[in-house]
């Protein structure tokens, strides 16, 4: 969205340098990317990327006060509550779609909040590819907190880590090897060095937890969890023996935070950069405008479940309206300039807790359709993944 350096992207841009960037992120992960890479990143400007910022430290400010952590409790399934939960989220994502306001400035919108890991390690994979196969100013940056590339990985260290040796901490993950992420995991492994193991392959033994490899039970110290609790209902897993259990290992993040920092808190936060947000079985009334609404699902990942098109006669037959949200619809911003058309963009703010709440990378997604997902994009170019540079 800075003029000068779209229009030299653009016009540096080829598709053998775009083939070469993909080339490079499978030459890491030693798999290519299941997801679409956008063409191009977004490049955000001073006064966007400052009210980003402020927008997602108000955001979190919001859902870590004490009394939105006590109305949370219920937000945690009894037949899913995880023991050990520690006193905050070790990860935080606050994704916001770039709109414009009534006065035609650009401007972030809230659109979804989540207390568990998104693809830390993709990005720092990302961020090196671009940056080697493209032009990109050398005063840009895509990370935040005073941190860069190497400050970055070594937060990443640090957070997930501790003072464990790295065979002792596994990503934890259902068919890790069947997960459109699957590259994350992999770029994970290169970072950290850290193995990713399926849930299922885990044993317990009286209070600890362990994994095979080379013929042989290693113990696992942390887990890194990227387990999302839905899937382990589609697919009738009991893995009681890891998430029930009283445990001798240290959660990275507690699974109780995927429920405790969700859509759930949406309703909860008032902020200019919120829009209004109701839980179903709390309305008084429907809004008579509900074309102007969205209705998701409380506990789905990765877009599961949302209904852009609602009707009253889909309301009515809800058979568990407490666990679904109606949220005001924003209108994205076409403002990304692309060979064929302008695209949309949403950036996530991806935040740690070290010593508090740190806002350490972004990523992006950028859409032509009706909504970011890859179905609502099918043959479309300078859509899908990517992320922002600002100065």
């Amino acid at each position: 969205m800075v003029p000068e350096i779209r229009k030299a992207y653009n016009a540096a841009f080829t598709e053998e340098r775009y083939e070469a960037l993909l080339g490079d992120l499978a030459a890491v992960a030693g798999c290519p990317p299941d997801f679409r890479v956008s063409e191009t990143p977004v490049f955000l400007t001073k006064p966007l990327t400052d009210e980003l910022v402020r927008a997602a430290h108000e955001i979190v400010g919001a859902v870590h006060a004490d009394a939105y952590r006590e109305a949370a409790r219920r937000a945690v399934p009894p037949a899913l509550a995880v023991p050990n939960e520690d006193a905050h989220t070790t990860f935080l994502q606050v994704d916001f779609a770039i709109c414009r306001d009534e006065r035609g400035r650009v401007v972030p919108r809230l659109i979804e909040l989540q207390g568990f890991p998104t693809v830390y390690g993709f990005q720092y994979f990302i961020e090196r590819a671009f940056r080697e196969r493209f032009p990109i100013p050398p005063g840009l940056t895509t990370y935040f907190g005073g941190l860069d590339a190497d400050g970055y990985a070594a937060c990443l260290r640090e957070i997930i880590l501790g003072e464990s040796d790295p065979r002792h901490v596994v990503l934890l993950e259902i068919e890790p090897d069947q997960q459109k992420t699957r590259i994350d995991f992999a770029c994970t492994e290169r970072l950290l060095g850290i193995p990713t193991v399926c849930a299922t392959k885990v044993r317990r033994r009286g209070r600890r937890l362990f994994y095979e490899a080379g013929g042989r039970e290693v113990p696992i110290e942390r887990v890194y969890n990227r387990v999302i609790f839905d899937e382990v209902a589609r697919k009738g897993l009991d893995l009681s023996d890891i998430f029930r259990a009283d445990l001798d290992v240290r959660w990275i993040g507690h699974p109780n935070w995927y429920f405790l920092i969700s859509k759930f808190s949406l309703p909860f936060i008032t902020s200019r950069y919120s829009p209004p947000c109701f839980f179903l079985d709390a309305l008084d009334e429907v809004p008579p405008d509900l074309e102007n609404y969205v209705l998701k699902p409380i506990f789905s990942f990765a877009g599961h479940g949302v209904e852009i098109d609602v009707t009253r006669e889909r309301l009515d037959a809800i058979a568990d309206p407490e666990n679904f949200i109606l949220q005001r619809k924003v209108e994205y911003a076409p403002i990304v300039e692309t060979p064929d058309g302008f695209a949309k963009a949403e950036v996530r703010m991806m935040f740690v807790w070290r010593d508090g709440p740190l806002l350490v990378n972004n990523l992006v997604r950028m859409s032509k359709g009706k909504m970011m997902g890859v179905a609502f994009n099918q043959n479309r170019t300078w859509v899908g993944s990517s992320l922002a540079y600002h100065a």
